[in-house]
């Protein structure tokens, strides 16, 4: 386990990395990315203070996935060979915020989507640009904008 000091907009893994680790979230705010071949990305997950960003794949396999930081942050970089004493709670919620993701992105309107957003991640909301978070909902930032005011309305 390694505490390091991450700079905003710094890459910590690029696809087909072989060197993939875990990262605990101290402070500030990761993402995990993939680009598709048209040069779009495609957010998987952020990761605010307590979560942990990495890549599923083994560690000797290539990555599948990029990970920067969206804001200067302190992580704890842990190398996937490590024998780590494991959370499972933390890694079970985490399993469950992914089953709940992919049902949304496959029967959910862009409202229920943007709500869903919302309750997982209701510290991070303003802290991420717009066409960041209508890329993590496989959505257009035109569909967000509509969500957002469609969530408003039901806040009042």
């Amino acid at each position: 386990m390694n505490k390091i000091n991450i700079k905003k907009k710094q890459i910590l893994q690029r696809k087909g990395s072989l060197h993939s680790q875990a990262y605990i979230v101290e402070s500030g705010l990761l993402r995990s990315y993939t680009i598709d071949k048209n040069g779009k990305e495609h957010i998987f997950m952020f990761g605010p203070e307590g979560w942990i960003v990495t890549d599923y794949a083994a560690a000797d396999e290539p990555c599948d996935l990029y990970i920067d930081a969206l804001e200067d942050s302190v992580v704890i970089q842990i190398k996937k060979n490590t024998e780590l004493e494991i959370d499972h709670k933390k890694i079970i919620k985490r399993i469950r915020v992914l089953q709940r993701r992919v049902i949304m992105l496959m029967s959910a309107s862009a409202i229920e989507r943007y709500n869903h957003f919302v309750s997982t991640y209701p510290t991070i909301v303003q802290r991420v640009p717009q066409y960041m978070i209508a890329s993590y909902l496989g959505i257009t930032p035109e569909a967000l904008s509509a969500a957002k005011s469609q969530h408003l309305k039901h806040l009042k």
